[in-house]
């Protein structure tokens, strides 16, 4: 049974999201060992801790800092300065793991200590994650400010150093690739087992996933909605008018998720996937300077499946009246022939790395 050394960026959950579908499907054929840090190496041990088929490690990670509620640019900066100083010795600390384990093949989604590791051992990597994207796809059909920062942001998929041989780009949208990137692998969202199987009714209530630097405003407005909504993302806490608050477990989220009249969410690529994979309209709601989920936010639009508001401004009108068109959304979504499912098409792109990697050996 090869072994697969898989990293995963710990910022946020969608890149552990990602990596549960994945391990899912490859486990009975490939032995799996995990790394990552921060949230995602929380949710991958909330998951696998007690799997004695799955080892997971922590590593070093970049983190997003926040301050009174806002992204803190500068600390973001400065702390991610010093991750990268560190990052040749952080690698440099993997290489004993890759020769006792000998992986076949190594999977980095967007995290950059496995990748060097993997170069320096001379095992074959394969890039599947969401941000490369930035530099593959064709995003004129987006606002010239959020083009523009794509541009400069896929320097920062650059700076990574992930050269992979084998590049998978995961997107609930699919636009043409770039000129020169006709070989990358486009596949839509890695949809976990709970999600891929379930089918999904309209009766529940809203539901909402919220990032913890969400404006107290916001957490009013929802509140004073005229139907009930189950918020995500912000830890238990007394009801407040038709809200109530919940922690984060994946079978109530799911459940909720499935038979929920419609998601107002922040805009994170897997969430987005998996709410349109199952019919649900979404409010996104993205913060201003969080631009890549604003770019995701604007495929959302574009491809009839909702709504969005930059979290910080977003009204109670703006609200009730994405409330007043669920109808339209949900009818659009259900009459879209396309699939949100992209997991078939990324095992198949990892199997086909590998057993390339089995004949260069």
């Amino acid at each position: 049974m090869p072994t697969i050394f898989y990293s995963v960026m710990g910022e946020g959950r969608g890149h552990a999201a990602r990596a549960r579908a994945m391990v899912e499907r490859l486990r009975d054929r490939h032995r799996v060992v995990l790394f990552s840090s921060a949230d995602g190496y929380e949710f991958l041990e909330s998951v696998f801790g007690n799997d004695p088929e799955i080892d997971l490690h922590a590593v070093p990670g970049l983190v997003f800092h926040y301050t009174e509620g806002k992204l803190d640019q500068a600390k973001t900066i400065r702390e991610g300065a010093a991750f990268w100083l560190n990052a040749n010795r952080s690698a440099q600390d993997l290489l004993p793991l890759f020769r006792s384990e000998l992986p076949a093949l190594a999977i980095c989604d967007f995290e950059p200590l496995l990748p060097r590791a993997a170069r320096r051992a001379g095992v074959p990597l394969v890039s599947l994650d969401h941000q490369h994207f930035m530099s593959t796809y064709d995003l004129t059909s987006l606002p010239a400010r959020l083009q523009r920062w794509a541009w400069r942001m896929s320097w920062a998929t650059w700076a990574f150093g992930i050269n992979a041989q084998t590049t998978v780009v995961s997107a609930f949208y699919q636009p043409p690739l770039r000129r020169g990137y006709e070989h990358v692998v486009q596949v839509s969202t890695l949809l976990r087992d709970a999600v891929r199987h379930r089918t999904p009714t309209f009766e529940g209530p809203l539901l909402s996933y919220l990032r913890r630097a969400t404006p107290p405003r916001v957490i009013e407005t929802l509140a004073a909605l005229p139907r009930p909504v189950r918020i995500y993302g912000l830890g238990e806490r007394p009801p407040q008018g038709a809200a109530t608050f919940h922690a984060i477990d994946e079978t109530t989220f799911v459940d909720d998720l499935a038979s929920c009249e419609a998601l107002i969410s922040a805009a994170g690529n897997q969430l987005l996937g998996e709410a349109l994979h199952l019919g649900k309209p979404i409010l996104a709601l993205p913060e201003r300077n969080h631009h890549e989920q604003c770019i995701n936010a604007c495929f959302l639009e574009q491809l009839g499946g909702g709504e969005w508001s930059h979290i910080e401004s977003v009204t109670s009108a703006a609200i009730n009246g994405f409330l007043e068109r669920i109808p339209a959304h949900r009818e659009r979504i259900q009459t879209d022939a396309r699939s949100y499912d992209g997991l078939p098409k990324a095992v198949e792109a990892v199997e086909q790395a590998l057993a390339n990697a089995t004949r260069r050996s």
